[in-house]
């Protein structure tokens, strides 16, 4: 018997946010995934991040295309609004929402093949765009729902389950955001939730486009000897870049320490983080030095990780555009109207 809803009942005992909340609200459907799939880490991982901002329920919007990632919205914040879009169309579909509505937050769920296969164009434009949203793509260089064909991501070597090693150069979305101009870019593992969490909540709260791409082992496809999106390959070459937290905006905590030092922080939710200040020859601020850098470990067979680009200085798809704050739906019809002599003027600008 399969079902897709969750018992209502929860344990009255736990922690709820600013809203009234547990994370219990923030939960979706049973997933129907495989067992083990680091698709459902990724889940959990959006659950406690959009718990911890406080973002209301019928504030976010989930957008997702066809794969295996895209089935994950459903498995979370169901009482969100969603959309379900065809493959690798996506973006567009979360452009012309966000249009409509910028006062939602947008996350967007796809995966290697939903937006490097068949969606490159959708994603390139996304980030032309700064389209403000959070972008996650679910890597695990197959296509899964098929039955485990090579995606785009898949690295030169990389063996599958049955039938020759890829011969084909890997499409990377970090370097690709990052050559197209994207504001925030960052990368994970979908089993490290205490980097993942900080990295969903920032991109959640940039304003522009933000990239997560977190490599999310296919076990059933592609988690054996020879794969390099597989749960040892990524262990064996995890390299973490940037040390970092995230705090909602609130009075604020000073610290001073050295280099070097370690310093607790108690933040304002009571919880504790742990601050190790760390080599500078890392700057994410810098285009040019992080395409070097990812390039350059690139080579040397290790996955980088971390917050690796942030601009805040670009504007969003709106500002860029004059648009208004309103949401489309609230204007009335005399504000979305331009009038007959209006028309007539524009008509007459293509005679």
């Amino acid at each position: 018997m399969s079902y897709t809803g969750k018992p209502k009942i929860a344990h009255p005992g736990l922690p709820r946010n600013q809203l009234g909340l547990t994370a219990r609200d923030y939960e979706g459907a049973v997933s129907t995934l495989c067992a083990g799939c680091g698709h459902d880490s990724v889940t959990a991982a959006i659950v406690q991040a959009v718990f911890e901002l406080n973002i209301e329920p019928h504030m976010l919007a989930k957008m997702s295309g066809i794969g295996c990632s895209s089935k994950t919205p459903a498995y979370f914040v169901s009482q969100s609004h969603g959309f379900n879009s065809v493959h690798g169309r996506m973006p567009s579909v979360t452009t012309g929402a966000n249009a409509a509505n910028r006062q939602l937050t947008y996350i967007g769920v796809s995966g290697d093949g939903d937006s490097l296969s068949i969606g490159v164009g959708q994603f390139v434009h996304a980030i032309r765009r700064n389209l403000n949203m959070c972008y996650i793509i679910e890597n695990n260089g197959v296509y899964g729902l098929t039955k485990g064909q090579f995606s785009a991501s898949a690295d030169i070597g990389s063996k599958p389950k049955k039938g020759q090693p890829n011969q084909q150069e890997p499409i990377d979305a970090v370097s690709t955001a990052l050559s197209l101009g994207a504001t925030y870019i960052a990368r994970s593992f979908s089993g490290d939730k205490e980097q993942l969490v900080p990295l969903i909540q920032g991109a959640l709260r940039h304003n522009g486009f933000a990239l997560i791409d977190i490599v999310s082992p296919c076990v059933t496809f592609n988690d054996h000897e020879g794969s390099t999106k597989s749960y040892a390959h990524t262990r064996e070459f995890y390299h973490q870049v940037v040390d970092m937290d995230y705090v909602q905006p609130a009075a604020e905590i000073k610290a001073a320490y050295a280099k070097g030092e370690v310093m607790p922080i108690e933040l304002h939710n009571g919880s504790k983080i742990v601050l190790r200040k760390i080599d500078e020859s890392y700057d994410p601020t810098s285009r040019a030095k992080a395409f070097k850098y990812l390039r350059e470990h690139f080579n040397a067979g290790e996955i980088v990780t971390g917050l690796l680009y942030l601009d805040e200085t670009r504007a969003e798809m709106h500002d860029l555009m004059g648009n208004i704050d309103t949401p489309l739906a609230h204007l009335p019809l005399s504000g979305l109207h331009p009038g007959a002599a209006e028309l007539k003027r524009i008509l007459k600008s293509f005679a």
